[in-house]
């Protein structure tokens, strides 16, 4: 029944996602990137989406995939402030205003999974947010708040936690722990070097493969497989959210079921480790499949798994050898070593170096725990991961997808630019493919469209003066010469025009052109003030302005 009850789910979690809303698979981190960055993604954030999303998101997690909620929770709450804006002008017609809204809605959808408000600030501001000033901090931080407030008020596990991990700690930490803290932050840089390395190499198996002509079938295969090796594992039985729990715990009067406390050979060390390795193959297969998935759970399952290994093998010397020199701060009779310890440090370690973040992973871990003690282990070890992931690559899970799927996205925090002006690397007008004002006409247009893939076209007096007149989109142009040949009924060779004069640069310009049926005026279509630039402007500037105000193009005069 296991086996069966997995498998359903997820086959019924695929056909929601391909019969009902595309844009409900995978996590949306990089979606909402991108669209924080001013690239426009029609239907990701409608009604349909959300509620595809929602309950494909429950059925996923049902089925026991190497899968989470938490990532899928923040586009699930950008759908609801999507939602919200509609009816109210001000938000809906301003762009800036929107991204705002959106970043505060990604900070309540963390704030709710983690039970952690002031994480998910943090993690709106590090990991997705393109511009975040001061004003949209505050208004995120009213907005995880009270998702905060809302989550606790509901209480859905009636144990008055806001998430099922959450953890109490009475014991604190010795010095010569500082060891194994760094060895697990070196081991989750490599598993998350690893993990994007395999899950990227799967998805561009994924793409060529017959398997996407497909999607169903092998959402249904890779469930089968995972429900067959979890199963006789106990560690691996348990649903993400519940196994972080347990190990995450204290060896006290809490419940046991996993024997993690009582037996004390070192069969869970060997099963503890095998079961990491298993759900870092499975999880790095999982991530990509055409249903609701998130990374964040199934990293930190890994990581506290190999954390709680490394834990008991400590404890375990500490046992054997309570009077050498390296356990001399270490009392007697008093257990000294807390492998639950080791486990969140462990996840901490792997969720950074999947996502190569930092300060909100350790907000959020000491949210979970509630317990200033153990931030500088955590910190040390979230650090060690990112040197160590950056290592193998500076991009995390959600930059290598976004570049995967080519979005146009300009990261921003690139290092270094070089110190070099703009006109040095841009292109050409000899290189450029340009409208002129005049010599076009309707056919000449429409070829230009079927034979060049750019989203635009500069508009010039001509090629050997090149002065600018303005910039035209590609889907403006369509639409103007739709309605000329639908509407007006204007023959193929009717000229087009973009502007009036015959030169830029005459003192006291002309029409060239009456008005008249058989000359079809483009000028309405025209933007004729685009953002411009010098072209004696440093490339550090343009740099950042491209970043900052979300732009596709910018020409340089």
């Amino acid at each position: 029944m296991y086996v069966l009850y997995s498998v359903f789910f997820a086959f019924a979690a695929a056909v929601l996602v391909k019969h009902y809303a595309i844009y409900a698979r995978h996590s949306g981190i990089p979606e909402i990137k991108t669209l924080l960055g001013g690239f426009v993604i029609r239907r990701f954030l409608g009604a349909w989406t959300l509620l595809t999303k929602s309950v494909g998101l429950c059925l996923s997690v049902a089925s026991g995939l190497w899968l989470g909620k938490e990532g899928p929770l923040v586009h699930v709450a950008c759908c609801c402030a999507n939602l919200l804006m509609k009816p109210f002008a001000v938000l809906r017609q301003n762009e800036a205003r929107k991204r705002e809204v959106l970043s505060a809605a990604a900070s309540a959808g963390i704030s709710v999974a983690f039970g952690s408000p002031i994480g998910g600030v943090l993690f709106s501001l590090e990991q997705l947010s393109y511009y975040f000033p001061d004003k949209t901090m505050w208004q995120s931080f009213v907005c995880a708040m009270v998702a905060a407030v809302s989550l606790q008020f509901l209480n859905p596990f009636r144990t008055g936690k806001l998430v099922l991990y959450q953890v109490q700690y009475t014991r604190g930490w010795h010095d010569f722990e500082m060891v194994p803290y760094a060895i697990l932050g070196i081991l989750g840089g490599l598993y998350g070097a690893f993990f994007i390395k395999m899950n990227m190499h799967v998805a561009s198996w994924r793409k060529t493969s017959w398997f996407r002509y497909f999607p169903i079938l092998e959402v249904v295969l890779v469930a089968l497989v995972t429900a067959l090796m979890n199963f006789p594992v106990s560690y691996m039985r348990l649903q993400s959210s519940e196994l972080v729990a347990y190990l995450f715990q204290e060896c006290s009067n809490a419940p046991d079921p996993l024997g993690l406390c009582k037996d004390k050979t070192a069969q869970p060390i060997s099963l503890l480790l095998l079961s990491a390795a298993i759900g870092l193959i499975m999880a790095s297969i999982t991530f990509g499949l055409q249903l609701p998935a998130g990374v964040i759970l199934p990293s930190m399952a890994i990581g506290a798994l190999y954390g709680r290994a490394i834990g008991i093998t400590v404890q375990s010397w500490q046992t054997l050898y309570p009077t050498a020199w390296i356990f001399r701060s270490c009392q007697p009779d008093v257990q000294c070593v807390t492998p639950g310890v080791y486990a969140i440090i462990g996840a901490a370690s792997a969720l950074a170096g999947v996502t190569r973040m930092t300060v909100s992973i350790v907000v959020i871990m000491f949210e979970l725990t509630g317990v200033l003690t153990y931030v500088l282990p955590i910190m040390i070890a979230v650090m060690i991961s990112k040197w160590v992931g950056d290592a193998f690559g500076k991009k995390g899970i959600y930059e290598s997808w976004i570049h995967f799927k080519e979005y146009p996205y300009l990261e921003n925090k690139d290092d270094y630019v070089p110190d070099i002006l703009a006109s040095k690397i841009m292109t050409r007008i000899e290189d450029l493919v340009v409208i002129t004002a005049t010599g076009n006409s309707i056919n000449s247009l429409e070829q230009l469209l079927q034979t060049q893939p750019y989203k635009g076209f500069p508009v010039v007096t001509n090629t050997r003066e090149a002065h600018l007149l303005g910039y035209i989109s590609r889907s403006e142009l369509r639409q103007a010469i739709e309605k000329a040949t639908t509407q007006k009924h204007l023959p193929p060779h009717t000229e087009c025009i973009f502007s009036t004069t015959s030169s830029y640069s005459t003192p006291d310009p002309q029409p060239m052109y009456p008005s008249s049926a058989s000359v079809l005026d483009l000028r309405p279509w025209l933007d004729q003030t685009p953002i411009t630039l010098p072209s004696k402007s440093s490339l550090l500037l343009t740099t950042n302005l491209f970043a900052k105000l979300g732009l596709r193009m910018w020409p340089l005069l």
